[in-house]
């Protein structure tokens, strides 16, 4: 039972600016409350002018996004599509709505993003796959370097699925910009939020207006509606833009606060035998979006025994990613693990992993609290043991 005396720490939530009220209250004040209009516009240019991309396309969500920009890629029935297992559904799931088939790709453990060994071995097998998606798992860069030499020698476009990394950068360059198609998520959650949404990057103009043109039910230009192909209805409203606009305005104060959130979680476990945090690898700098760690290998508990205590003191973790190779929706797909000798490098981390709380309105009384928590439960379970 929950402890009514201390107030639950979230895991992430939103965290408004401020800053917000002034773009909506003009949204209202104008009455472009419908999709498109000014914010929707502005937020597009802003989010290009942050990172670096040439063109973007605010939409519903980044699921929306990953669909449109698998559909532009030329994804379609009986393609073969490489995904990483250790991701959010929504990685994988548009691979199916354009009736292809994903094949999973396991991770590597110096960033746990897509292992590029295990990239090379799934080539083997599947050597024309129509797209490759490369996620940027917790906010921290896969290394494109290996792994787009090793698509770009194929001949296999990528689309880099950077929901999860606005504001991470690979070699000082922003993520979101390494893949023909780039995505980001402003799902409620992630580092800045629109409420739900997200957005389309890329460095070619005909991409953005095919994918826009799509995304506005495909209307053709014609004095009345005419539709030569399938549309849908995944445009970002002008409201919900406008709280984008308001956000960004405080992205690096957001990765600010979520690094300072990382590092003090690791500075309080350096001493603790039991719990490893996340690796940072050294080729780029994370957006540190959810704080994450590892139990270690010699350790009898298990993640759900950890969170179910924290649970049970008013503080909220989470399981990492159950690998898609592991979901029974994708039962019978493909995987490539990077080491065949041995369990993937995506269900130990699946299995021994767990998502600290990353709020960044949590106070250091808050920090204080969960890494007490925690201490303590480790020293009663190795008395336990």
């Amino acid at each position: 039972m929950n402890e009514k005396n201390e107030k639950r720490i979230l895991l992430a939530s939103p965290h408004m600016s401020g800053l917000e009220m002034a773009y909506i209250k003009e949204a209202f004040d104008t009455n472009w409350i419908a999709p498109l209009g000014p914010n929707v516009t502005g937020f597009e240019q802003e989010i290009c002018a942050y990172t670096g991309a040439g063109y973007a396309d605010a939409l519903s969500s980044g699921t929306a996004a990953i669909h449109l920009g698998l559909m532009y890629l030329g994804v379609g029935k009986g393609d073969i599509v490489f995904c990483p297992s250790l991701t959010f559904s929504a990685s994988a799931n548009p691979i199916i709505y354009q009736g292809a088939t994903p094949v999973f790709i396991d991770s590597e453990r110096e960033s746990w993003n897509m292992s590029p060994q295990a990239l090379e071995k799934a080539f083997e097998q599947y050597p024309h796959p129509k797209a490759i998606v490369i996620v940027n798992l917790y906010g921290q860069s896969a290394d494109y370097d290996r792994l787009k030499a090793i698509a770009d020698a194929h001949g296999v476009p990528i689309l880099e699925d950077a929901a999860e990394s606005l504001g991470a950068t690979y070699k000082g360059k922003q993520t979101g910009t390494f893949g023909d198609i780039g995505v980001y998520s402003f799902n409620g959650n992630k580092i800045i939020t629109t409420s739900g949404g997200g957005i389309l990057v890329a460095s070619d103009k005909r991409a953005v207006e095919k994918v826009e043109f799509w995304a506005t039910q495909a209307k053709e230009h014609a004095p009345y509606y005419q539709h030569k192909e399938i549309g849908y209805n995944y445009r970002m409203s002008n409201v919900v833009a406008g709280i984008g606009r308001g956000q960004l305005q405080v992205l690096d104060k957001r990765i600010a606060r979520k690094k300072y959130i990382f590092d003090y979680y690791k500075k309080a476990f350096q001493d603790l035998d039991e719990l490893e945090m996340m690796p940072i690898a050294a080729y780029g700098e994370p957006n540190y979006w959810l704080s994450c760690a590892t139990i270690k290998t010699d350790v009898r508990v298990r993640p759900k025994e950890l969170l179910d205590y924290l649970d049970s003191k008013n503080i909220e973790g989470r399981a990492i990613w159950k690998p898609m190779h592991l979901q029974p929706v994708f039962k019978g797909s493909a995987f490539f693990n990077h080491n065949p000798d041995e369990p993937s490098v995506a269900e130990d981390i699946f299995m021994r992993g767990l998502c600290l709380p990353s709020d960044t309105k949590m106070t250091d009384a808050d920090l204080d609290r969960i890494v007490t928590r925690i201490s303590w439960f480790f020293g009663a379970a190795s008395a336990r043991y």
